[in-house]
């Protein structure tokens, strides 16, 4: 699934691609489940004729907002993938959602695994959506204090609570990760365990880590490809994700994999000892 860093990338390259655009008509939309709200028939007449004001991101959702106060939605899920096409370019069978704009480029939703939702929301809406969500982990307002604020008498272990979006927004196993292996700290360690100098390692290293993935495009495993259909590199520059057997580059050790709330979890034996117990 398509992370933070991802997410952020798509929204950076299809903001020159799309803003100041007119949306002509939806062209396709062969899986209507995917549109979450409002009815089918309804999301194809409220975005014809909208113009694009702005793209950007909140946690993993993309956000074109449109004129007359309308914000199209859209998450990605498992396999999606968004990018703008000529009009001459065929769709492959995986593309269930095609807007038409007014340069006759086509925005296409391609999802292999029909995991991807669509939204069209009010202000209302939009509120509802941001409030659903922590704090972005990037913004300014994410300090020392508040991730010690959101682990303080928490006993969850650490690497889940740091994919569950309600916590920190973004979030994902490949960064929640290579976050712990860079901030020393066992996937398994009860957050409320976690003492001074450990939260402010763990602050810096999400930091660290997503800005990290977003300076390499994001991280092509599968699916994933930016505004362009272009693929990301930091795949190249993992550090603990997905190196099982490979030697840590901080000791040495071979990297081990666990799995930690069904989601595969990577760290150094060595660097990231266990807590007691």
């Amino acid at each position: 699934m398509p992370e933070l860093p991802e997410v952020e990338i798509i929204a950076r390259s299809l903001a020159p691609q799309l803003v100041g655009r007119t949306i002509l008509e939806v062209e396709r939309l062969d899986w209507e489940r995917m549109v979450e709200t409002p009815s089918a028939d309804a999301f194809r007449r409220e975005i014809a004729g909208r113009r694009v004001l702005a793209a950007r991101r909140r946690a993993k959702w993309l956000l074109l907002d449109l004129d007359h106060g309308l914000t199209l939605a859209l998450h990605l899920r498992m396999s999606g993938r968004l990018e703008v096409h000529p009009a001459t370019a065929e769709a492959r069978a995986h593309v269930h959602l095609i807007i038409r704009l007014d340069d006759q480029r086509r925005l296409f939703f391609d999802d292999e695994r029909k995991f991807g939702r669509v939204r069209l929301l009010d202000a209302a809406g939009l509120i509802a959506l941001d409030t659903a969500y922590g704090p972005e982990p990037l913004d300014d307002r994410f300090t020392v204090a508040e991730l010690g604020r959101i682990l303080q008498g928490r006993r969850a272990r650490i690497k889940p609570l740091l994919l569950d979006q309600r916590v920190i927004a973004g979030m994902g196993n490949i960064y929640a990760s290579e976050a712990l292996w860079l901030a020393r700290i066992h996937p398994l360690t009860p957050a409320c365990a976690i003492e001074a100098d450990g939260v402010t390692a763990l602050h810096a290293a999400i930091r660290q880590a997503l800005t990290s993935a977003i300076e390499h495009e994001g991280s092509s495993l599968r699916n994933y490809r930016n505004g362009y259909g272009l693929r990301g590199q930091n795949q190249e520059h993992f550090l603990a994700y997905d190196r099982h057997g490979h030697p840590c580059q901080r000791c040495g050790t071979p990297i081990e994999r666990i799995v930690v709330g069904q989601r595969s979890t990577f760290f150094c034996p060595a660097c990231q000892p266990a807590p007691p117990g």
